[in-house]
């Protein structure tokens, strides 16, 4: 269910300013993304697990206030991740 360490790397490299800047918001919105669709995709088959469905709430949380901190202070690369990552506004 973890997102693999290729996976990781190819976000790194797509959404950081460089392959080492794995600690941008944009690079941690986009792996909390991935992360959160395999847990959907999980819990539709698996309807009765709680406790996956509880670190899915914690990880859409987390990944809401990291957007909101982005869009607080640059609204053109908040613009650019949720187009990419097709996420709801």
């Amino acid at each position: 269910m973890a997102v693999t360490k290729e996976r990781k790397a190819e976000l790194v490299k797509e959404f950081g300013k460089d392959a080492k800047n794995s600690g941008a918001t944009e690079v941690q919105i986009a792996i909390l993304t991935e992360e959160i669709n395999e847990l959907t995709e999980h819990l539709k088959l698996h309807i009765h697990d709680f406790h996956s469905k509880r670190g899915l709430l914690m990880k859409v949380g987390k990944r809401r206030s990291l957007l909101d901190y982005l869009k607080k202070n640059d609204i053109q690369s908040y613009r650019e991740v949720i187009k990419k990552l097709n996420i709801r506004k």
